[in-house]
């Protein structure tokens, strides 16, 4: 008997999940508002001549493809790979990726703001006692989980650096996911270092790191905590968008009663 864990962020109307500039829209139209739209398919139909005296429900959403928790493809961090060649968009990603062995990397203790280190991935492998194998989908629960639904959620967290990124893809990974709102540490804590710094290299250092080797994160994942350090499998499709930069997925984490996959 298996059991699945839902890793995945409900779009909610007033659950504060992204930035100021990063909103998104819930409409929803009831069963009553639609009475009109059939009314006018059907010469003569009353109301009272259906069940409940109701139409349809329907909702129109208005959001980009990085609201709610999504996959980011290599096209989102820039127009050519480091060798020139042109990165994947969404709908080219082969979905071999997407379905996968998953390990979840405890990092709740790292500061808001820090940049993990290669150094850090392999103590906590070590720690976990796991052997990384390619195509692992590699996720991060961070303490910005803890303020998902806050405006401080998407301050909160670590982020993962290059150096980090590059060993994982090293290893054939090409899928990882984190509970905060990127991949990379929030904005606030780059800026800091920028400012200080003048050094363009740490800005989204971790997503640009797919530049030399294209890979895919899942960003604004839930419940990680209710996750062993491995033994399940990650099911992250992403939805099908032409060209596009990333697309929306209801992630979910697949264990046996016992919690292994």
């Amino acid at each position: 008997m298996t059991r699945i864990v839902d890793i995945s962020m409900s779009l909610e109307n007033g659950v504060p999940s992204d930035p100021p500039g990063y909103e998104f829209q819930i409409d929803y139209t009831s069963h009553q508002d639609t009475l009109a739209v059939l009314q006018k398919r059907y010469e003569g139909l009353q109301p009272e001549d259906l069940p409940n005296a109701e139409a349809f429900a329907l909702e129109t959403v208005r959001l980009s493809t990085h609201n709610g928790t999504h996959v980011d493809a290599p096209w989102h961090y820039s127009s050519l790979m480091e060798d020139g060649s042109k990165p994947l968009t969404i709908d080219e990603m082969p979905l071999d990726w997407f379905m996968r062995p998953g390990v979840k990397l405890d990092f709740r203790h790292f500061d808001d703001g820090y940049v993990v280190t290669a150094a850090d991935v392999e103590a906590e492998l070590k720690r976990i006692g796991h052997d990384l194998q390619p195509l692992d989908i590699v996720v991060v629960n961070t303490s910005a989980a803890a303020r998902f639904g806050t405006p401080e959620y998407a301050a909160s967290g670590c982020g993962v650096g290059r150096e980090a990124t590059l060993w994982l893809c090293d290893r054939g990974v090409r899928v990882v996911g984190t509970d905060a709102w990127s991949w990379d540490a929030p904005f606030s804590y780059v800026a800091e270092r920028y400012a200080r710094d003048k050094d363009a290299s740490i800005i989204w250092e971790g997503h640009k790191a797919g530049r030399r080797t294209g890979y895919c994160q899942i960003e604004k994942l839930r419940h990680l905590e209710e996750l062993p350090p491995h033994g399940f499998t990650v099911v992250c499709f992403p939805f099908k968008i032409h060209a596009a930069s990333a697309g929306w997925t209801r992630a979910v984490a697949i264990l046996d009663e016992n919690g292994a996959a």
